[in-house]
């Protein structure tokens, strides 16, 4: 019985892969010889970073590739290039391990291609951290290549002696020697793929290694494109840091589907948009703060640029506001797509456009391959409506920490560390981290639908609420709101705006005026930073 239970769901499975591949153009006829140098790629090489360039090399050599600030590469030259350098790391035998601080660029493309020809292990640095972080992370990776931009000039004089420093991303830079200087033959697949650490966010304590090991297969791609209706030949701008699991795996989804893949060292609101209509990008790839960047543009800015062929515009990688959904989609149409996941699940949900209009605060359904299911303390499944722990199962979790232990399991779904819940349609509602809920005098109040209503406030441009210790409930919320330019607005008018919307315990007792939230690279809050923030009782007004 379960025998033909499971085949009955790999067929299935093969089914809907191959109308998704059908829908994006991935099985459309092509030349005969290109079709067939393409299969031979794929089954040298495998379905891996460094396999789906070769193979995109072989369907279409004169597409380009990649458009950055230094100009355009097409297949044939990037899997070139990657070839040289893959050579060129692997010249002191056995695959190194190699750790890259690079912004949006080729350099930090070629890196992670060549590291996937060559089998080498990579460690994704983050830019946001400091020199300290940096070499104590490469210290404990045990990185013996060290990658990145001259702009961490800093970092590359820090790291132990014993590693050795390239510059990228330069004309001159050290990495364009080694691809210059490395033989032009071919290199062989590797006997075992490498492995891909990637930094947890580190909002509420210090990042961790989270282990990625590589799988060969179809199914993220298979899960990406059951919900979001990418196409072969897209020109995605990915605005995204590609040292994230967000912005790497929509690298590795652009290059599946041979598309051009738009890069930029630094994000600019009016620069993405001006991006957007000069390179006709289909396809935009960010995190939410980005998006609230572009919103906050005047609107005959906005609407000075041409972003109609834009329809798709994908984030990750922090909570996306419900009422910046909705702006957003009111402003370019509804092209809006949110994931929702972690460093150590990938994504777990995905809201269409369909999805944000009805429900603008919904983190969509789990793609085919994923199961969400809500726990409470006892490992429990909950029914539809109540909040418990989110937890998730897929073929994309993680291997685990560097540094020892993992998530916590149970019954083969992962822990995600947040609060939420599915309603009656099994879409999944975030509440926020379970960490982050406050509990104010036996009473436990959600931060999120405290910043909800804030957010509605004209005068607000964003805001987060924590917890902070109270010596008479034990916590109590303190609201930190950024207002827009030129906005008057008190605390006792926030207060009061909550107070018509929810409970007495829930009105924030705190409220502080900011120029800006504090942020790591992603976009996410680095909400320890607001709740070790002096708590002196006064309030500001705005304005």
């Amino acid at each position: 019985m379960s025998g033909r239970s499971d085949f009955g769901r790999r067929t299935a499975s093969v089914a809907r892969a191959g109308g998704m591949f059908v829908r994006s153009g991935l099985w459309r006829p092509g030349p005969p010889l290109r079709v067939a140098r393409q299969l031979g790629a794929l089954r040298r090489w495998g379905t891996l970073l460094g396999g789906t360039v070769a193979s995109a090399a072989a369907r279409d050599p004169d597409r380009v590739a990649l458009a950055d600030d230094a100009g355009e590469l097409t297949y044939a030259e990037l899997d070139a290039r990657t070839d040289r350098l893959a050579a060129a790391l692997g010249r002191s035998g056995a695959a190194p391990r190699v750790a890259v601080l690079c912004r949006n660029h080729r350099g930090m493309v070629e890196t992670l291609v060549a590291c996937s020809k060559r089998g080498a292990d990579l460690v994704m640095l983050n830019t946001g951290m400091s020199v300290e972080q940096l070499v104590s992370v490469v210290r404990e990776q045990r990185a013996e290549i060290v990658i990145a931009d001259p702009e961490f000039g800093a970092f590359l004089a820090a790291v132990p002696k014993t590693v050795r420093a390239v510059t990228a991303g330069e004309p001159g830079a050290e990495l364009e020697t080694m691809i210059a200087t490395a033989p032009a033959a071919g290199v062989e697949p590797p006997e075992a793929p490498g492995r891909t650490i990637v930094l947890s966010s580190g909002t509420t304590g210090r990042p961790k290694g989270a282990d990625r090991r590589s799988r060969p297969g179809l199914s993220p791609l298979t899960s990406i494109l059951s919900r979001i209706p990418y196409a072969v030949h897209e020109r995605m701008f990915i605005e995204a840091p590609l040292f994230h699991t967000w912005g790497y795996a929509m690298l590795q989804t652009a290059v599946s589907l041979r598309a051009t893949i738009v890069l930029r060292r630094r994000f600019d609101p009016e620069a993405t948009l001006r991006t957007i209509e000069a390179a006709g990008a289909t396809a935009l790839v960010a995190v939410p703060v980005m998006l609230q960047r572009i919103m906050d543009l005047p609107e005959p800015v906005r609407s000075g640029y041409d972003t109609s062929g834009m329809r798709i515009a994908a984030v990750s990688g922090s909570a996306l506001p419900p009422t910046l959904a909705t702006a957003f989609m009111d402003a370019f149409g509804d092209v809006l797509y949110n994931l929702y996941g972690s460093t150590e699940a990938s994504w777990v949900t995905i809201a269409t456009p369909a999805d944000l209009r009805a429900h603008p605060d919904t983190a969509g359904t789990p793609p085919p391959g994923t199961e969400v299911a809500i726990l409470d303390e006892r490992g429990e499944r909950v029914p539809p409506g109540t909040t418990g722990r989110i937890f998730a199962a897929n073929e994309l979790l993680f291997a685990g920490y560097t540094g020892g232990g993992t998530k916590e399991m149970r019954d083969g779904l992962m822990s995600l560390g947040d609060l939420g819940h599915l309603d009656g349609d099994g879409r999944l509602f975030v509440h926020g981290r379970d960490d982050d809920m406050i509990v104010s005098g036996g009473e436990n109040v959600f931060p999120s639908a405290i910043e909800e209503v804030i957010a509605l406030l004209p005068q607000v441009r964003e805001v987060a609420v924590v917890g902070v210790p109270d010596e008479e409930f034990g916590q109590r919320a303190a609201a930190f709101v950024v207002p827009r330019d030129g906005a008057a607005l008190d605390a006792d008018a926030v207060r009061a705006h909550v107070r018509e919307s929810l409970a007495r315990f829930a009105v924030p007792r705190d409220v502080r005026f900011l120029a800006e939230l504090p942020r790591n690279a992603t976009g996410k809050i680095l909400r320890r930073e607001l709740a070790a923030a002096p708590a002196d009782g006064r309030d500001e007004a705005a304005g």
